[in-house]
């Protein structure tokens, strides 16, 4: 074997070896010490498509989704936001940004507030929604 086909032979198994230690283990679902963390089918009945996907993740960071055809008037962005636990319950706020369908224009920026508590595969709480029109 020539030096370069020695050389990439050990760049080969080095990376083959340090790939293997970050692939070793999947998550352990007991490292989510929080029932919220994971993904949720969340039905919103005021929104104008009720149904949206959130997802907690285990650093207090969430997103929310749901089909940007399911608003004629305007089109939002997928929400971001932050959780946290307050005993038994969790609170947390997320934002979107509206644009007009229309004008293809800033149209403001939607809050959600949410206080809830989850039990088992099921969550229930309030929210409040804050919506700020015109410009940014």
């Amino acid at each position: 074997m020539n030096k370069s086909g020695t050389v990439l032979g050990i760049i080969f198994f080095a990376s083959t070896v340090l790939g293997l230690c970050g692939c070793s283990s999947l998550p352990n679902s007991s490292s989510h010490t929080n029932p919220v963390v994971g993904a949720w089918l969340v039905k919103d009945p005021n929104a104008p498509f009720p149904y949206h996907m959130y997802v907690f993740n285990g650093d207090g960071t969430m997103q929310q989704a749901n089909p940007d055809a399911g608003d004629p008037r305007t089109s939002d962005s997928d929400g971001k936001g932050i959780w946290a636990t307050n005993g038994d319950r969790i609170k947390g706020k997320w934002v979107e940004v509206l644009a007009d369908r229309t004008t293809h224009q800033f149209a403001g920026r939607l809050e959600i507030s949410y206080d809830i508590r989850v039990s088992g595969d099921i969550y229930t709480g309030t929210e409040t929604v804050r919506a700020g029109q015109g410009r940014e």
